[in-house]
């Protein structure tokens, strides 16, 4: 099979042959049909997050079920699936306690099989997948976990983007246990997770929703996904626009989806007395915000961080499924670019230069 690989950081991904592994128990072989180009894939390009290399990187996807191992019992072959990037374990403490996205033995095992073996081999070297799936490539094998089975009607590309930037940008906005409808919500950072968010505040019947960012013609695009109010943070004081804009209050709940000091002191310092900043967006490793205590406990804040919708990401990605079909959400036009999987260095550039929406690889 062909697939992208990462060998060294700072260096370009190489599209080469490489061996697959027939699956193995309690393991699928999907033929990807799209993946989505995403910040994260680009933080471990740059080296400032850490996996293990060599990599197939890509871990927003989505596919079709070739084969099944022993044991597997979910899918079968020629169902279509989103794929997870996290497959729960369904036995540690945060899958027994009702948050799988948070789990304990995936995280432990990462971009190898739940055994601890890789899949992807080249020559006598193992290649790593990134989170398990690695859709950077014309198949994977993945864990029956990661297999979230998806009706007819959904393009691939549309569930691709359910796999990650849907789900955490809408799902960290809905399933916030103490967010209500009607509410003010300011969204730091447009790329594709944060045009979710502003989705998820448009679900929930905000009556403000604030984006903001450094470029004009995000700011432009973000509209169509439910902005009411812009504010450029290279050109004013985004918190002091944000007082502005909200009569001296802030906002109920700010979401930080760009991650980073700026901007998530950013969103701490624009949220009102008892209201939420929620912090969705990786930062680089290493990196901390600081937090003026006396406000934190006087004006009575909350801080919290999200990770992959704050939820089940299958339960999650069924409810997004189903407003996409009912037209609640708009997949299609977050989609601005298509590649083919040798165009994938190229499509990174396109979000290095911060254009907008959202760049995916489709395979034949």
């Amino acid at each position: 099979m062909k697939a992208a690989v990462l060998y060294e950081a700072n260096t370009p991904l190489v599209i080469e042959e490489l061996d697959l592994d027939e699956p193995g128990f309690g393991e699928v072989r999907v033929r990807i049909g799209s993946a989505g180009i995403c910040a994260s894939d680009h933080h471990i390009m740059t080296g400032s997050a850490a996996f293990p290399m060599p990599i197939v990187l890509g871990h927003e996807g989505a596919g079709t079920v070739e084969e099944v191992g022993p044991g597997v019992t979910r899918v079968k072959p020629g169902d279509r699936c989103v794929l997870s990037f996290i497959s729960p374990c369904g036995h540690c403490t945060p899958c027994n306690t009702g948050q799988p996205q948070l789990c304990d033995t995936h995280r432990q095992v990462n971009s190898l099989m739940f055994d601890g073996t890789a899949r992807l081999h080249k020559g006598g070297t193992d290649i790593f997948q990134m989170q398990k799936v690695g859709v950077f490539g014309e198949h994977a094998v993945v864990p029956e976990a990661a297999c979230s089975p998806m009706p007819d009607d959904v393009p691939m590309e549309v569930a691709a983007l359910i796999g990650c930037s849907v789900t955490t940008g809408v799902g960290g906005v809905i399933n916030q246990p103490n967010i209500q409808t009607g509410g003010t919500v300011v969204v730091i950072g447009l790329g594709g997770v944060g045009l979710n968010a502003l989705q998820g505040a448009k679900l929930m019947n905000s009556r403000q929703v604030i984006a903001v960012d450094i470029h004009d013609h995000k700011l432009e695009f973000a509209y169509r996904f439910g902005a009411t109010h812009v504010v450029n943070s290279r050109s004013e004081d985004a918190v002091q626009k944000i007082m502005e804009l909200t009569g001296g209050e802030g906002v109920d709940f700010a979401f930080d989806t760009f991650g980073s000091q700026v901007t998530s002191g950013q969103a701490i310092n624009a949220v009102k007395k008892g209201g939420t900043a929620v912090i969705i967006g990786l930062a680089p490793t290493g990196e901390t915000v600081p937090l003026n205590l006396v406000d934190l406990v006087r004006l009575q804040k909350t801080v919290v961080g999200s990770y992959y919708g704050s939820a089940s990401p299958h339960e999650t990605f069924n409810k997004l499924i189903t407003f996409y079909q009912q037209g609640k959400i708009d997949i299609d036009g977050l989609i601005t670019r298509r590649y083919e999987l040798e165009q994938i260095n190229e499509a990174f550039h396109a979000l290095e230069r911060g254009e907008d929406g959202r760049g995916v690889i489709v395979f034949n």
